[in-house]
């Protein structure tokens, strides 16, 4: 597996280190998570926040330790704090002299006089435990390190005030068990018993108060925070010597480091070699494998799969939207899941997310989130039902798999008998074919943002993209029931009387869509890129196209001029009075440039889809894409993140990992190569 995404940041600089974050995830929704230089900036950086009812009630156990070097008489502080004063200490960070990933696994370098320490983190998959490996690479003398353990038991959501809280701490066989409160899970921190050195753990109950969270603070939010001192393990390293922490809520992890290790080393390894069975990583003739960059995306893709045992099926498995705030939404799973799945070699796993989700489809529509602490999911969304017809569609092109087909048909047929008599939240078939969505004080569509009572975009109406997925669905219901021998006529009867009334949609004056019709305010002519759907679909490639070969030009010139960045589309023209270049401030602030302007990452793929379909450019297609490459090694390493400023220069913003940006762009990358092999193969 590939390391370094970059040679030339300078990371023992602050500004470069507090900027950039690493993620580590475990398959069940745990995670863990910090900026390089080890300040904790977010109320969700620790390296163990556990899913302790999986995939969710993510609770963070582990913040940080604080490590101390002493070599050759000198104290060498490798960690740093902020305070509530804004002051800056100690400063380890000044002795970070690299950073890189081994596949998604972050590893630190730290010199200081001749002595260089490793130090790597990564989590066992399907458990949550977390591994902290140092290893003296370089050093002629002895190093003795010194870990204190700060820890706290709260949502990752929350944060912590002490109040005289007494965590119950006891030595336990090689190591240190932590409890919050009785029925609390309890925090298990371990040394690796197979080396022949051990650390030495004593306990400690001294809380740290006024850390200080910058990242929170941007946000309008609670942004200081206590932390436990919970626990000191002290051990002395000699040159090429390894020990490795082992923070879990299982009372017997592996305490192997090494072992364990090699098994995640391997486990990612075999994510590569899948991906590299599929077209992926199969270039044609005259063409070299896909960049580094693509490679990490693969193993990126991983982080978001996430088992969610249902009560039929207990290998279920769904994909967390984002890291490190969301939880798996219907919408993101279903637009994340080619580019996440099949895009690299892995279409069993879309087989059981699709499955797992025909469970929970209920009066035609498929949940829009699970909500921590809540028994049933919220159905409020009007486009995740329609992009699960995009999701099976995807997985049947690839698979050619008839028997899910047969298995979930009943469930696909449902959904549009619900969707045209009509559903939650006014949904429903209008006499001109088109599906109108919505009502006061809701907000159906992927825009979604809402304070209190105030819905930011409402696009109650017939919104052009919802409309181009409904005929994408019904055309896909038409292809799939051929496939299987089952009656289409209805299908196709629909498809044709909603590509009637998509007319509407086309404003010939401005020389593009509205972008929701019939609103109680007349039809909005907003530019947004919500059209670039109707260009993109449907997937079914000889459906009749929704608008003329001129009309798509058109949009997609447009889009170009107006909305296209090196991060994604904006949401907003720029000439909009309501446009915002910027996304921070409070929450109000936030979710009012949320789709305002602000560039969204995911939205890439579907402008290269239709960009391909209308100039059939595979090179120019590709260089929408290429500029993405560069957000691998700003924000969160190794990932894309959820957002961007719309301005230059495009500072990244909201979850610092995002499925679906990542599966949009592994989706639209496999899109131009089966394109170009196509047309090699001709």
């Amino acid at each position: 597996m590939g390391d370094k995404l970059s040679s030339d940041i300078l990371y023992s600089d602050l500004a470069n280190s507090e900027s950039r974050e690493w993620l580590i995830a475990n398959g069940i929704g745990g995670y863990g998570a910090g900026t390089i230089s080890g300040l904790l900036t977010r109320r969700y950086h620790g390296l163990l926040i556990a899913a302790l009812k999986p995939p969710l009630k993510r609770t963070l156990l582990l913040s940080k330790l604080n490590e101390t070097a002493v070599y050759d008489t000198q104290k060498y502080p490798l960690y740093c704090d902020r305070w509530a004063d804004r002051v800056v200490h100690p400063k380890g960070y000044e002795h970070i002299s690299n950073f890189f990933l081994v596949g998604t696994t972050p590893v630190w370098e730290y010199e200081f006089a001749d002595a260089l320490l490793e130090k790597r983190i990564w989590m066992q998959q399907g458990e949550n435990t977390t591994y902290i490996r140092y290893t003296l690479r370089r050093g002629e003398l002895p190093l003795t390190l010194s870990l204190q353990a700060l820890v706290n038991y709260r949502d990752h959501h929350g944060d912590t005030h002490n109040n005289d809280w007494q965590m119950e701490i006891k030595s336990i066989a090689e190591g240190i068990e932590i409890q919050a409160y009785s029925d609390a899970a309890s925090l298990y921190l371990f040394g690796d018993p197979h080396q022949e050195i051990k650390i030495a753990w004593q306990p400690n109950h001294i809380w740290c108060h006024n850390y200080s969270l910058s990242t929170e603070k941007y946000r309008g939010l609670i942004h200081c925070e206590d932390h436990l001192l919970g626990a000191t393990g002290t051990v002395t390293l000699y040159e090429q010597d390894s020990i490795t922490v082992i923070a879990s809520t299982e009372p017997r992890p592996n305490l192997d480091g090494e072992s364990a290790w090699k098994k995640q080393y391997k486990y990612e390894q075999e994510l590569l070699n899948k991906s590299q069975r599929v077209t992926l990583n199969k270039p044609s003739s005259g063409r070299s494998i896909p960049p580094q960059w693509i490679s990490k995306l693969v193993l990126a893709a991983n982080q978001f799969i996430v088992d969610r045992p249902t009560k039929v099926a207990h290998d279920g498995k769904t994909i967390i939207a984002g890291y490190p705030w969301f939880n798996d939404w219907g919408r993101d799973t279903m637009i994340s899941l080619p580019g996440l799945t099949l895009a690299i070699g892995r279409p069993s796993v879309a087989r059981f997310i699709l499955r797992t989700y025909a469970e929970y489809v209920d009066r035609g529509m498929l949940p829009n989130v699970f909500p921590d602490g809540k028994e049933k999911p919220d159905y409020n969304t009007v486009d995740a039902t329609l992009w699960y017809f995009e999701a099976i569609f995807a997985y049947y092109q690839d698979t050619l798999d008839k028997s899910l087909i047969k298995e979930l048909f009943p469930v696909l047929a449902n959904i549009i008998t619900s969707y045209s008599r009509g559903t939650r939240y006014n949904i429903h078939q209008d006499s001109d074919g088109l599906l109108y969505a919505g009502g006061d004080g809701h907000q159906l569509t992927w825009m979604d943002a809402k304070v209190d009572d105030w819905v930011v975009t409402p696009r109650t109406g017939k919104p052009v993209e919802i409309n181009a997925l409904w005929y994408n669905a019904l055309i896909v219901m038409e292809q799939l029931a051929m496939e299987i021998d089952r009656p289409h006529s209805e299908y196709t009867k629909l498809a044709s009387s909603v590509r009637e009334g998509f007319q509407k949609f086309w404003h010939q004056e401005l020389g593009y869509c509205y972008d929701v019709i019939d609103t109680s305010g007349g039809n909005d002519d907003t530019f947004r890129p919500n059209q670039i759907f109707a260009v993109s679909l449907p997937s079914v490639s000889q459906a009749p196209p929704l608008l003329t070969l001129e009309q798509q030009k058109s949009i997609i010139n447009l889009v170009t001029q107006e909305l296209v960045t090196p991060c994604g589309l904006r949401t907003l023209a720029p000439s909009h009075p309501d446009y915002h270049g910027t996304y921070g401030g409070d929450r109000k602030e936030r979710d009012g440039a949320y789709h305002q302007g602000t560039v969204w990452a995911w939205l890439i793929g579907h402008f290269v889809q239709a960009h391909l379909k209308v100039y059939q450019q595979p090179e120019t297609a590709r260089e929408f894409l290429t500029p993405m490459a560069n957000l691998l090694e700003t924000g969160c390493i190794g990932t894309i993140g959820e957002i961007f400023d719309a301005d230059p220069p495009f500072a990244p913003r909201g979850c610092f990992a995002q499925a679906w940006s990542v599966a949009e762009v592994l989706r639209s990358w496999k899109l131009i190569d089966e394109y170009e092999r196509v047309m090699t193969n001709k």
